[in-house]
């Protein structure tokens, strides 16, 4: 046991059967019902003393049997919260109660949780059901319930390993950063955070619109080294910052990863379908479902503001990054104070319908690693409304001569954004009632939207919890099947919103197949197009493109009309990254830019460079830069 555990334990008297690690939070366990209900006073000045998360739960020998507990929860738990599932968690003396008002579950101040845990001595968690059936979260709920014994070891292990004896004395500190993949790009994200003690990963994705090893961060130097490896953290679930992720996995690292709940749900959605897109492709995939589970296994999910330790000398906390569902600016704090580093991911710095914009206040920062996707003098964004009215304008004409409307997107973030944005232009009647279909895994990330409000603009979340919820109007049609598609080629007038947003594969090349050689017809492209990727080709102009799918390779002609909309981007336009800084609080003393084609990242560190007068850096590729 360690000096910690062996402290905590000692200064309790013997009331403590047990003690272990769940990451970097300490569990204790008692055999003493008195002490269960009524020790809270106690933990409380230890954890006032040594300034760690503690939780006290009952030693599974006296816990109640799960068949009485169950019954005692539906008595405590009022009937419209619509209780849909208990699960226990024995080894950790844990019941998980989902239901659609997890609100009526906790009850004012937590006092039906506190009943539950005084009556039944199991300690409850509540989680929100989705509104639209998930199959993904209940595979990943499941995989975490099948594997809970696995997980309480694990989370010791982790735990082991970060309160093993850290001494600055020791040694000389420093800070350092290495770019495998995402500098002076957009793709491959991921970088190396490196200190005498830790060896940290931050991000790790993929170039979708790349092919060969161009496709993936560069591992094989010597400072990578995965049985070294101390964490893993993702900063969102977009392939390019966790599409290689399983791969990890693969090569054998069992460590954690840490990342908000519905990043590990979309990530995990998004990675099976990487997979899918492979095979039908007919290559193979790089990594399998096991290796998507096992990351599952491995994930320790935080919340915003939540502070944890992930490595002997680093701290992480995750802000909100107004980009997409769960995404997050992940602060750093190394060396309890050393240096701290902000790594933004992507962000929007401006109110959207989905998400509330980025964070700017931070306790301390003195690097900051920003994205550069639209950095470039010339991404300047339209106004937001003028952008709407035009997209609105576009798809009414479309509808009006009797055209379909092709909507690319990437599954997650900007497709719900268009989605909400449409669903009230049909309800207000600003656009013809048509149908609207959504195809592709866009209708499984909605879901994932529904049991995660929390994260969500504050608009949006109480449209959810007074049972408005937008993601289940009945404007929306999935298309869930090769019948489904056809009848929705062959119809007449609608709007159609698809995966993937580069069109490089997936139910968006489908319909484009059968589309454009109609000049009635519109597409339009409102998110990143890569270079090389089919959406760049005709964002380009291409009158005509090459389409490889299970048939070979086929030459179509591109009749329909193809649109560019920048303004509905997830992603900060130059003028929002600008005004990010301008209200970041404190002000950094380095900005480091990369996640950008090479012109927008530097132009954007020269306008930044003259805006705030600090050091600015845009590595190249495997640069490895001192930040203390």
């Amino acid at each position: 046991m360690l000096e910690i555990l062996r402290n905590i334990t000692e200064r309790l008297h013997g009331e403590v059967s047990e003690a272990s690690f769940e990451g970097a939070n300490i569990v204790l366990y008692t055999k003493n019902e008195n002490f269960f209900v009524n020790g809270q006073p106690k933990i409380r000045e230890i954890v006032n003393d040594i300034k760690k998360r503690i939780e006290l739960r009952a030693d599974t020998k006296i816990l109640m049997d799960k068949e009485i507990v169950e019954k005692k929860i539906k008595e405590i738990v009022p009937e419209e919260a619509e209780i849909m599932s208990i699960l226990f968690d024995k080894h950790r003396s844990i019941v998980i109660v989902e239901a659609k008002k997890p609100g009526l579950v906790i009850g004012k101040q937590g006092s039906i949780l506190e009943e539950i845990r005084k009556e039944t001595l199991w300690t409850p968690q509540v989680q929100r059901s989705s509104a639209i059936r998930s199959k993904i979260t209940e595979n990943i709920r499941s995989v975490l319930y099948a594997n809970n014994n696995y997980r309480r070891k694990f989370l010791n292990e982790v735990g082991e390993k970060i309160y093993k004896g850290w001494n600055p004395d020791k040694v000389d500190e420093w800070v350092r950063i290495t770019f495998l993949g995402g500098a002076r790009q957009v793709g491959r994200s991921s970088m190396l955070l490196q200190t005498p003690f830790s060896k940290v990963l931050l991000d790790c994705g993929v170039d979708v619109a790349s092919s060969g090893t161009d496709k993936f961060p560069v591992f094989n130097i010597p400072e990578f080294d995965i049985s070294q490896l101390d964490a893993v953290v993702i900063s969102h679930a977009h392939l390019d910052h966790v599409g290689l992720l399983p791969y990890l996995y693969k090569m054998g690292y069992k460590g954690p990863v840490y990342m908000t709940a519905p990043t590990r749900d979309i990530a995990s959605l998004l990675n099976l379908d990487f997979i899918g897109v492979a095979y039908k492709q007919a290559a193979a995939p790089i990594f399998s479902s096991i290796n998507v589970s096992e990351m599952v296994k491995h994930s320790i999910c935080l919340d915003y503001g939540e502070v944890t330790d992930i490595a002997p000398d680093i701290r992480i906390t995750f802000y909100n990054a107004g980009h997409v569902l769960g995404s997050s600016l992940v602060h750093l704090n190394i060396g309890n104070g050393l240096h701290n580093l902000l790594y933004t991911g992507d962000y929007k710095y401006a109110k959207t319908r989905l998400l509330n914009p980025a964070n700017t206040v931070f306790p301390r920062v003195e690097s900051v690693i920003t994205e550069s996707t639209y950095g470039g003098k010339n991404d300047t964004l339209p106004p937001r409304k003028e952008t709407e009215d035009r997209f609105l304008q576009m798809v009414r004409e479309t509808i009006d001569k009797g055209g379909k409307v092709l909507l690319p997107e990437l599954g997650l973030g900007h497709a719900q954004e268009t989605l909400l944005r449409v669903e009230e232009a049909i309800r207000t009647g600003e656009l013809p009632d048509v149908p609207m279909y959504v195809d592709g895994m866009i209708w499984d990330i909605n879901a994932i939207h529904t049991a995660y409000p929390d994260f969500l603009s504050s608009s949006v979340r109480t449209q959810i919890f007074q049972d408005s919820n937008p993601f289940t109007s009945d404007i929306f049609q999935r298309v869930g099947s090769q019948q489904e598609r056809k009848e929705v080629i062959e119809g007449g007038p609608c709007i159609v919103i698809a995966t993937s947003g580069m069109l490089m594969g997936g139910a968006s090349v489908e319909y484009l197949k059968h589309f454009s050689d109609n000049p009635n017809n519109l597409m339009i492209l409102s998110c990143y197009q890569g270079p090389g990727s089919l959406g760049r080709q005709l964002q380009d102009g291409a009158k005509s493109v090459v389409i490889e799918d299970q048939e070979g390779k086929k030459t179509i002609s591109v009749n329909m009309r193809v649109e560019l909309v920048n303004g509905l981007s997830p992603h900060a336009g130059r003028s929002e990254i600008i005004s990010f800084f301008n209200n970041m609080r404190p002000k950094p003393k380095r900005i480091i830019v990369n996640h950008g084609e090479i012109s927008k990242s530097l132009d954007l560190a020269s306008a930044l460079y003259k805006l705030n007068r600090v050091e600015t850096n845009v590595p190249r590729g495997l640069d490895t830069l001192r930040l203390r």
